[in-house]
Formats: C-alpha cells, sequence, structure tokens
C-alpha cells in the first residue's frame, strides 16, 4: 500500500503539473468521452493502458466478467453507468472488453468455485448463455480452451444485454451507436476484435479494417412512410 500511495504523490508533484492544461480543461469545460467501456475488474487488465487513453477519453465501467445484465427495472450500477454514458454524455461507441485467464469465466466453467460466494455466483448467472453455447455448440475442448471458448462467448452474450436497454436500443435504431466486442490475450498481448458479419474475433491491425460488432446503421422494423399508410 505504502508503494501505491507514493504514486499518488508522484501524480500530485510530477504528473498533475506537467498535465495541468489537460487537467484545467477537463475541469472548465467537463468530459465527452469518445467510447464506453465495460470491461473486467480484473487487475491485469486496465482499459485506459490497453487504449492507451488520456483522461477523458474513456468511460469506464468494470466488474467480475465484464458483465452487462439485461435491462430490468431494478436500479443497477452497470445500467445507471450506460444509460448515463449514452444519454447524458452522448457516448456513440461501446466497447464489451473480455480477456485471457479470466477467473469469472472459470468459475462460469466451473460452477462449485463459487459455492461460498453467494453474490458471485448470483452475478456470473448472466454468462450462463455462453457457458451454454459452449456446451452445446463447442466439440470437446481442453479446459484452458474451454475457459477461452466462454470468455469469447460470454463477450457476445453481454452485447446481446446491451441491446435490451433502452437507451442502446434506440441508439441503435437512430444509427448512432456502434457496438464493439474485444478480447484481450494477455499472454500474445494483442486485442481481438469482434466482426459482427463473420462472428468471429480477428487481431485489431493497423492498416486493416476494424472489426466491428454493430455498426452505426439506422435499423428499425419499419419506414415511417409505411407506418402513416396504414393509418
Amino acid at each position: 500500500m505504502n508503494e501505491l500511495i507514493g504514486r499518488v504523490l508522484r501524480f500530485e508533484t510530477d504528473v498533475f503539473p506537467a498535465r495541468s492544461e489537460l487537467y484545467g480543461r477537463l475541469a472548465s469545460r467537463g468530459q465527452s468521452p469518445k467510447a464506453l467501456m465495460i470491461s473486467c475488474a480484473d487487475s491485469r487488465i486496465v482499459p485506459e493502458h490497453v487504449m492507451q487513453a488520456e483522461p477523458g477519453d474513456l468511460f469506464v465501467c468494470r466488474n467480475a466478467g465484464n458483465i452487462v445484465p439485461p435491462y430490468a427495472n431494478q436500479n443497477g450500477g452497470v445500467s445507471s453507468t450506460v444509460e448515463y454514458a449514452v444519454m447524458a454524455l452522448g457516448v456513440r461507441d461501446i466497447i464489451v472488453c473480455g480477456h485471457s485467464d479470466c477467473g469469472a469465466m472459470k468459475a462460469v466453467a466451473e460452477p462449485g468455485m463459487t459455492k461460498d460466494m453467494p453474490n458471485v455466483e448470483a452475478w456470473l448467472r448472466h454468462s450462463n448463455a455462453a457457458a451454454s453455447v459452449v456446451r452445446d455448440a463447442y466439440p470437446e475442448l481442453e479446459a484452458r480452451e474451454h475457459v477461452r471458448a466462454i470468455s469469447l462467448e460470454n463477450v457476445v452474450a453481454q452485447l446481446a444485454h446491451l441491446r435490451t436497454h433502452p437507451s442502446v436500443a434506440a441508439g441503435i435504431a437512430r444509427g448512432q451507436i456502434s457496438l464493439h466486442g474485444w478480447f484481450v490475450d494477455i499472454h500474445a498481448g494483442e486485442v481481438l476484435g469482434l466482426d459482427g458479419v463473420s462472428g468471429q474475433f480477428t487481431p485489431l491491425r493497423e492498416g486493416s479494417a476494424l472489426p466491428v460488432a454493430l455498426k452505426a446503421e439506422r435499423r428499425v422494423a419499419t419506414e415511417l412512410e409505411f407506418a402513416e399508410a396504414a393509418e
């Protein structure tokens, strides 16, 4: 803890003075982050570090397993964060980011791991769809491959949950929100992105098109002209 406190002091004496103009601008003008990133609370995955983000660039929500519960009437931290990011801050890109060697996904693969942690066990039920997909749609996998597959499918599942949130659904319908599914491979030091067309995760590479889970395009079930003609 002393080491961490020392870093706080260095922030006050070195970092802040060197970036005083940036912090002053953020303090006076407020924030307008470029994206909302929902990532795992794992200490090895730091969203700002992965994206080399500056203060003010990212609005971040971290929790065990990078989970987005489906929308419900009960208040929740993730739901409130999503709603605020979209409606108050006008965020147009939302990233759900998983990672390799995820302890939460290991617990999803082996439910007995959380038998003495009822709150964790209840929380991880939001990843049941990922476990079911891997169980039913994947061939026999070794333990490490099994957890990786669940981690990838969990990103897909949480993106589906995200679309149940009214603010996100409305933004998608207006063509103002893009959804991204990322996976950080700690061992390889690379980031994979979900391609919504192929359904596959591919490496993010400079010079190549960014894989996007759901591109910002107007998506409505019927055209206004059609609706008016039916009245």
